[in-house]
């Protein structure tokens, strides 16, 4: 005996007392269609798709007399062929018109248009979230967007959220770029979305229920569209953690991707010999290591010593009061050298001395030297340097030197004040040293 639906409620409680059940009572014939579509074994549901498919596919000549279905279906058995034809029309899904021909009820028509969107949408990776959206933009051509097809869409979008976080969360690259091919897949559903949600918000007049849910689908988008950077970053930590084998350019993600591509047996027969349940050499432990295990879970002052977390008292750290300083002997020893020059001398035969890099040293000095826009500090060597009354003149050439680790250096003089000076270097030029 088939079951009333009064068997499935909770006692004292009557189908009229459940105002979700109302809808779904007034779309009974709707319903029922569609239980006499699937109701059966899977070889019967399928046939019976098959038959109102077909039927309905030829546009230019919707009727169909009985010899043209049994041409048109021959390779059916005929008996389970006259089965299947007279369900659909006992239950309204297949017309039988006076002149003995058969055509697609209106009720049929309507189910054959969502299966066919239905199977459009299977060959895509995500089908759920391009039928909801497809099926959101047809609601809104016709002005008859609901908040339960956007709440559908918005739990779509909360699972494929939750879907790419968890992907994250796993540290595995091949979830995170499974999950990543995914969302590309989606992209074009998400900016079709994201326009039909402009077009909802920006009508003045949007019931307040479906402009609630919009918003939330919009966050919802947002979390979605940054999530791809969420990708990225994994995959980054992943890289970084990446072992290359060798010098053979393979990586242990390449092996992983081979491995994963192996069916069980293959895969069985590399694991076998290599693997093994319980180790083949027996497990020996002797008097002393059971005696040492003894100690340590029964004595008291083993398990207090193990346990204590006292720090160690402080000690004193070595304290250096000499401070740190710079060692400027080779400055103060230039500068006595520059404060005595009887006369001007060439650079070269001033800078030179102790190999390139006091050279170097020297040269840096009198080049700040030459600046003459700071005087230096008040105390100390560098501000004795900075006030010796000398000049510093550079001129436009190199002058070959040859020795002491230098090649050659800029043409130049160094001349104490009130002697004469040679021909000052243009103000754009820098001294030079080649070593």
């Amino acid at each position: 005996m088939t079951p009333d639906l009064a068997d499935f409620l909770a006692p004292g409680v009557a189908a009229d007392d459940v105002p979700e059940l109302g809808a779904l009572a007034a779309a009974r014939p709707l319903i029922d269609a569609f239980i006499t579509l699937f109701r059966g074994s899977e070889a019967e549901v399928l046939l019976r798709l098959l038959v109102l498919r077909e039927i309905g596919q030829e546009s230019e000549a919707p009727r169909w007399s009985p010899d043209a279905l049994r041409a048109r279906f021959t390779y059916l058995d005929p008996v389970k062929l006259e089965t299947v034809l007279k369900r659909l029309r006992d239950n309204a899904l297949l017309a039988y018109a006076d002149d003995g021909q058969y055509h697609l009820s209106d009720l049929g028509r309507n189910a054959v248009a969502a299966i066919a969107m239905l199977l459009r949408f299977s060959a895509e990776e995500d089908a759920e979230l391009g039928f909801l959206t497809a099926q959101l933009a047809g609601l809104q051509a016709v002005g008859g967007v609901t908040p339960e097809a956007l709440g559908h869409l918005l739990s779509k979008l909360n699972d494929l959220t939750w879907h790419f976080e968890e992907a994250i969360a796993s540290g595995s690259e091949f979830r995170i770029l499974g999950a990543r091919r995914r969302l590309s897949a989606n992209e074009r559903w998400l900016a079709r979305g994201t326009e039909i949600l402009k077009s909802l918000l920006a009508d003045p007049e949007v019931d307040f229920d479906i402009a609630r849910i919009a918003q939330r689908i919009g966050l919802a988008q947002s979390k979605l569209a940054r999530v791809d950077a969420g990708f990225q970053r994994a995959l980054n930590k992943i890289e970084a953690q990446r072992v290359t084998l060798g010098a053979s350019g393979i990586s242990s993600s390449d092996v992983a991707a081979w491995l994963r591509g192996l069916d069980a047996g293959r895969f069985a027969a590399l694991a076998e010999g290599a693997l093994f349940v319980i180790p083949e050499v027996p497990f020996l432990a002797g008097g002393h290591e059971l005696l040492d295990r003894a100690e340590s879970v029964l004595s008291d002052e083993v398990r207090a010593r193990e346990s204590d977390t006292v720090l160690p008292p402080p000690d004193a750290a070595a304290v250096n009061a000499a401070p740190e300083h710079d060692d400027l002997a080779l400055l103060e020893h230039f500068t006595r050298r520059l404060d005595v020059l009887p006369e001007a001398v060439p650079l070269e035969s001033v800078v030179g001395g102790g190999g390139f890099a006091p050279a170097s040293y020297r040269l840096s000095l009198l080049a700040l030297l030459a600046d003459g826009e700071s005087a230096g500090p008040a105390d100390g060597p560098v501000g004795e340097f900075m006030r010796l009354p000398v000049d510093v003149l550079f001129g436009d050439t190199l002058v070959p030197v040859g020795e002491d680790e230098i090649a050659a250096i800029s043409d130049g003089r160094v001349v104490p004040r009130g002697t004469q000076a040679a021909r000052p270097a243009p103000a754009n030029e820098r001294p030079l040293m080649d070593a």
